[in-house]
């Protein structure tokens, strides 16, 4: 008689990509649109600090 342990090796389950591209109201659209909006969030601050100016007077809409 021995002693072997076995050991059960399960695969994780991937429910959703959520860096996937995908139309709609879904969880990787809003992922996306917020990393979309932080960069636009950011660029809008780079203009303003590096032109002196306030982004919509940089444009000239004000």
């Amino acid at each position: 008689m021995t002693n072997a342990s076995t050991t059960k090796v399960t695969t994780p389950v991937i429910i959703e990509d959520r860096n996937a591209w995908r139309w709609g109201f879904t969880p990787q659209a809003e992922v996306w649109n917020g990393r979309l909006a932080m960069i636009g969030f950011s660029a809008a601050i780079l203009v303003e600090v590096f032109s002196g100016q306030g982004f919509l007077h940089f444009w000239g809409i004000l």
